[in-house]
């Protein structure tokens, strides 16, 4: 019987087995060192593979923040050769300044367009009368002039217009011509009598179908009403013609129209211009006095002076302002001096005053003296009288002495 079929193993038989073992374990920690090495290794290749790239993003980032630096500070090399000159700088400036200006009036124009728009609407939507002034044509609308000239007048002036006619304002075809050529409108606005449709108003309509340079205004004639009279022709005239200018003279004034023109195509690109002769004469407390002022205590102390505005005898707005004129003008307040009140809707407004001295000049031998100095005077008239005394006989000598000439308009460029 041999030990092994008893299940009993002999000495040697157990040597050899502890030996097998002891050599499968050590292949087994080398096999395991093996793969922890080779698996370290490949970790840490795959690990440093993105490592350039990334350093390469950072130094790419870094360097385009270091050019933008660079270019910023003027200190681009590639910008070396570019040559800054100074003209060429404040030429700039200069042309984004007046773009900013025009951008300025046209965005102030087509707001007030807007709140004009708004206004009609609802003066229709309300049931307000509309006058026939207002209703123009598509072409009228479309056309865009220099500028309107209202010369003011009343039922008795009938003389005075005349003057006017047979000196400074063409009459027939050359007003045609003036209108469609130079962009200048003239007329002379009136409203209607106590007794709308009497007799005055009839005369005033013979007159019209004659010359046909009328602005017939929804408004009661009369001297206290003045103030309310200047705020109806702004606000029918804005409404009948697209212009860059609003005028209101006296018709016992001369006026060059062409110099009149020249002079406030100057101011075209600004916005909210009010020209005239500024001036600011003393609030008139006493009663019976001519141009006395029954709200004086709202000047402050007696003795007291106006704020600035321009004399009544000539003034300009510009378009802007006509149209703010039209939208608020059942807000704003009349004084009983109509230069003094056209002043007050402007006070708390961004409004640029312009004092030009030429509208307010002398009969002659003042406005001849600076004719033939070369300093043509747009408009002339007597201080003492607040207009050409006795214009109806004087204003063709004003005109002859101190007028432009005929030329002038038409060789004028606007």
């Amino acid at each position: 019987m041999s030990f092994k079929s008893r299940g009993i193993e002999s000495p040697s038989s157990n040597h050899h087995s502890k030996s097998s073992s002891v050599v499968t374990r050590n292949w087994a920690i080398l096999l395991c060192l093996g793969s922890f090495c080779a698996g370290l290794l490949f970790t840490n290749r795959m690990w440093t593979v993105p490592e350039p790239d990334a350093k390469g993003i950072t130094r790419t980032a870094g360097t385009e923040n270091q050019r933008l630096s660079l270019v910023s500070d003027g200190c681009d090399p590639t910008l070396k050769n570019i040559k800054r000159e100074p003209k060429d700088i404040m030429g700039e400036v200069m042309k984004t300044h007046h773009a900013i200006q025009t951008l300025d009036k046209t965005i102030s124009n087509l707001e007030m367009e807007l709140a004009a728009a708004k206004a009609t609407q609802e003066s229709i939507l309300n049931g307000s009368p509309i006058s026939d002034n207002v209703k123009v044509n598509e072409s009228t609308k479309k056309r865009k002039y220099l500028m309107v000239v209202g010369v003011n007048t009343a039922f008795s002036s009938r003389k005075r217009r005349d003057s006017v006619r047979a000196t400074w304002m063409p009459q027939g075809e050359k007003r045609k011509k003036m209108e469609e050529e130079k962009g200048i409108i003239t007329r002379f606005i009136i409203g209607h009598s106590a007794t709308s449709g009497g007799i005055l108003d009839r005369a005033i309509e013979a007159e019209d179908n004659k010359h046909g340079d009328f602005l017939r205004l929804d408004h009661v004639e009369g001297y206290l009403e003045l103030s309310a009279k200047t705020k109806i022709y702004f606000a029918t005239a804005v409404a009948l013609w697209d212009a860059d200018f609003y005028i209101k003279v006296d018709d016992d004034v001369h006026v060059n129209i062409a110099t009149l023109g020249t002079t406030l195509a100057r101011h075209r690109s600004k916005p909210r211009v009010y020209i005239g002769c500024m001036k600011s004469g003393p609030v008139l407390a006493q009663k019976g006095v001519r141009y006395h002022e029954p709200e004086h205590w709202k000047f402050g102390e007696e003795g007291n002076k106006y704020f600035r505005h321009a004399t009544g005898q000539l003034y300009a707005v510009s378009k802007d302002l006509a149209t703010y004129i039209s939208i608020n003008q059942h807000v704003l307040h009349k004084f009983a001096n109509e230069d003094v009140s056209l002043g007050a809707w402007f006070i708390g407004l961004d409004v640029e005053h312009i004092d030009d001295r030429r509208l307010c000049c002398g009969t002659p031998p003042d406005c001849e003296w600076k004719a033939q100095a070369g300093n043509v005077c747009v408009a002339s008239f007597d201080w003492s009288c607040s207009g050409i005394c006795k214009s109806a006989d004087r204003i063709k000598e004003v005109h002859q002495r101190c007028g432009e000439g005929e030329n002038a308009l038409w060789s004028a460029t606007f």
